[in-house]
């Protein structure tokens, strides 16, 4: 499964409504990968929703070095496929990160993501928090 921004704060914070069924979706999961625009973006909504920043950081940082999460660094050739997707997808508001997740998603054969992101159904892609 691809682990998405909200999917990882789900994860993260006990207070979030779907906490436990993250992480159960986690811990049963034969492959979870994730990319660096996830980072950049669980970061801007972390500091957003006023979540103390050494922790969140240090979350961050145990999560780029776990040999269980395949961590993807978006170079240059993806961040293009994903911009023409989202000029493909001008009726949605796909954010680029989703568009990303959606491009790594169909090149690696992944189906399900780790979200509550509806975007993703909205792809033809399974979301496991709902």
């Amino acid at each position: 499964m691809l682990l998405d921004t909200s999917g990882l704060l789900c994860l993260y914070h006990q207070s979030e409504p779907f906490h436990q069924q993250a992480i159960h979706a986690y811990q049963t999961a034969q492959v979870r990968l994730t990319h660096s625009y996830v980072l950049a973006e669980f970061v801007a909504l972390a500091t957003a929703r006023r979540f103390p920043r050494w922790p969140m950081l240090d979350y961050l940082d145990a999560l780029v070095d776990n040999p269980d999460i395949e961590l993807i660094w978006i170079d240059e050739q993806v961040h293009r496929a994903a911009f023409a997707l989202l000029l493909a997808r001008r009726d949605k508001a796909y954010s680029l990160c989703d568009a990303v997740s959606f491009v790594l998603m169909r090149q690696r054969n992944v189906v399900q993501a780790l979200t509550t992101d509806k975007h993703f159904e909205q792809e033809g892609l399974v979301r496991l928090l709902k």
